[in-house]
């Protein structure tokens, strides 16, 4: 798969009368890993949600593989092929595993074959998957909220810190999983992290935002990066 999977251009989004992105410009190349750092507070969930049609762009032009979708509602944008991985805990506590992963596909002829394809990346979750979702550990819920945003294959992947409060050994193990999925469906995926040593080790390129805007980009290749990263981070 080749070209520009998302398309993020002079982009200002926000709250009632806050604005808390301001002309964002960014791209994630088709098949790419793209980290978007910064501190908390500086708008890089803002940005994921308005590039997903959950919060309106004020200004600006949003594409997913070459088709505006500015100014539509989420569902529609999600048919192009896009999936969320939110923060925020999302997971129905009193569903079974299989009916939280359920939730991540519109076809339920495909549900079995899925919830075996996402099950070789986390074999607990194919094996626990009549238990209730509330009973699992939070880092067991954290693979179930992945595997969720897996289930339809997605061309564009949207992952919102997801390393938070995860051990390292659970950390090495999502950096595996989302390479797989890339190198599998040939994915774009643009991962929101202040982890920084996961952004660098999963990404190909990365941007700091800064205040609402994009303080730094680069290749995660280049030996300044870390540097600089830390820099923007410190301040």
């Amino acid at each position: 798969m080749t070209g520009v999977a998302l398309n993020i251009c002079d982009v200002s989004s926000g709250y009632g009368g806050a604005i808390v992105v301001r002309n964002v410009t960014l791209d994630v190349a088709a098949g790419q890993i793209f980290a978007l750092m910064g501190k908390n507070g500086m708008g890089k969930t803002t940005l994921l949600k308005t590039a997903l049609g959950l919060l309106a762009a004020r200004t600006g032009r949003i594409e997913i593989f070459g088709d505006d979708v500015t100014g539509l509602p989420a569902y529609l944008v999600a048919r192009r092929g896009v999936a969320y991985s939110p923060q925020e805990q999302t997971l129905f506590q009193d569903l079974t595993v299989e009916d939280n992963l359920r939730l991540g596909l519109r076809d339920d002829s495909r549900v079995t074959a899925e919830i075996n394809r996402v099950g070789q990346y986390f074999p607990i979750i194919r094996e626990r998957r009549r238990q209730k979702a509330g009973t699992l550990s939070g880092g067991e819920q954290k693979m179930l909220i992945v595997s969720r945003t897996l289930m339809a294959a997605p061309r564009l992947i949207l992952i919102d810190e997801i390393s938070e409060g995860l051990q390292p050994s659970m950390v090495e193990r999502l950096t595996d999983v989302l390479r797989a999925e890339r190198t599998r469906t040939g994915a774009a995926i643009l991962v929101v992290e202040q982890n920084v040593p996961f952004a660098l080790s999963i990404a190909d390129r990365y941007a700091v935002l800064k205040l609402g805007e994009i303080a730094d980009t680069g290749d995660t290749a280049d030996p300044s990066a870390l540097q600089r990263i830390q820099g923007h981070l410190s301040v």
